[in-house]
């Protein structure tokens, strides 16, 4: 279970770090594509976009900070469950407020990530 909760959280690193790199540099190229956004919205928006995706990179550290730099169990766990319980809410709120589709493509992983570490707490 270890592994599992370890391997799901660190996807979940990865797709922030995915809207990290797309939202502060590549929002008026590869974000209009991913969007359809109108370029000048994108280029209006470019700002707002770069701050989303620093919170999405601090989201990203605190995961594999949590996952791979935290001796302490106790403290591992917790790091890791507020975390991802920070990018659930986000992708239960992204999806009820701008896309259904961000509750599954942000929100579930992170729910199925807590579940396992949740797992794994009890195993250990």
């Amino acid at each position: 279970m270890q592994i599992a909760s370890r391997i799901l959280a660190t996807i979940v690193a990865l797709e922030h770090i995915f809207f990290l790199v797309l939202e502060m540099f590549l929002w008026q190229s590869l974000g209009v594509r991913l969007f359809k956004l109108d370029p000048d919205f994108a280029a209006e928006s470019a700002r707002l976009a770069m701050n989303q995706g620093l919170y999405n990179g601090f989201l990203a550290a605190g995961i594999i900070w949590a996952a791979y730099f935290i001796k302490d169990r106790t403290f591992r766990f917790q790091a890791l469950v507020f975390f991802l319980s920070c990018v659930l809410v986000a992708g239960i709120f992204g999806g009820l407020t701008v896309k259904m589709t961000i509750m599954f493509t942000q929100g579930l992983p992170a729910l199925l990530a807590l579940i396992f570490t949740f797992l794994a707490r009890n195993k250990a």
